[in-house]
């Protein structure tokens, strides 16, 4: 993203603010990318006078919709469940499927959220205006057939979905981090933080070196996401053995 499309994104999100101060309603954004959500909290201290709620669907998700306004309005957001009408001869999908098949049918990605999957079975965040045309038009995902329904009743561990890691690291450098959990030289790990590719609790960061805070959330696009739970003990040779649940 361009400075200049810095810039505007900026001045688009103060005039939403503005707007919904001065009007008295709530004002929503489309789906924010981490890079829009980084830019919105670097201007956070600037619009926050409106009111601003960041949320995507359900807990956890990386892909949300800012909110301006201090009233507690429902977000317009649903949920699609896309199942493979004959699960035993499905493919077995995944988020690069649903996406793919979403926008031949030529639907704009700000319209879209996160997509899980659970089980085979896939659940997408939308925008509301589009969810009659996912469950109308949403019919394959390669070669699988679906079958589109509205999800109501969000299954609890959809986007919590965690598994424990243990490792021994030499410190809680941010760079030290992501390369223990996922496998990567110290090189190759600094190199995501050159290439802004690393978020840590929606910043991105460039400070490799940064120590990472109990609980701190990190984003690391194209390789996945993890939480930083705690340093359960220190070995004989002074290195920490830590505890991270990574999203799976």
């Amino acid at each position: 993203m361009s400075t200049a499309e810095e810039l505007q994104k900026k001045r688009r999100f103060a005039e939403l603010a503005e707007r919904a101060y001065t009007t008295g309603r709530c004002l929503y954004t489309p789906f924010l990318s981490m890079d829009e959500v980084d830019l919105l909290l670097q201007c956070k201290s600037e619009v926050e006078y409106a009111g601003l709620t960041l949320f995507g669907g359900t807990e956890g998700c990386e892909r949300v919709m800012a909110r301006f306004g201090e009233w507690e309005e429902p977000f317009p957001i649903r949920c699609i469940k896309a199942e493979p009408a004959q699960q035993k001869f499905a493919d077995a999908l995944t988020h690069r499927d649903l996406l793919g098949a979403m926008m031949n049918l030529d639907i704009a990605r700000e319209t879209l959220g996160d997509i899980y999957l659970l089980d085979n079975v896939g659940f997408i965040f939308c925008k509301d205006s589009v969810a009659p045309i996912l469950l109308e038009e949403l019919t394959k995902a390669r070669h699988t057939s679906l079958r589109c329904s509205l999800c109501d009743e969000i299954p609890p561990e959809l986007c919590t979905r965690t598994e424990e890691k243990l490792l021994q690291v030499a410190s809680l450098r941010a760079d030290v981090l992501v390369a223990g959990v996922f496998n990567l030289s110290r090189e190759e790990s600094l190199e995501l933080f050159r290439k802004r590719l690393v978020f840590i609790d929606g910043r991105c960061t460039e400070n490799n070196s940064g120590t990472v805070n109990e609980n701190s959330v990190l984003s690391v696009r194209h390789h996945g996401k993890f939480r930083f739970v705690s340093v359960v003990s220190t070995s004989r040779k002074g290195k920490l053995n830590v505890k991270v649940d990574l999203y799976i």
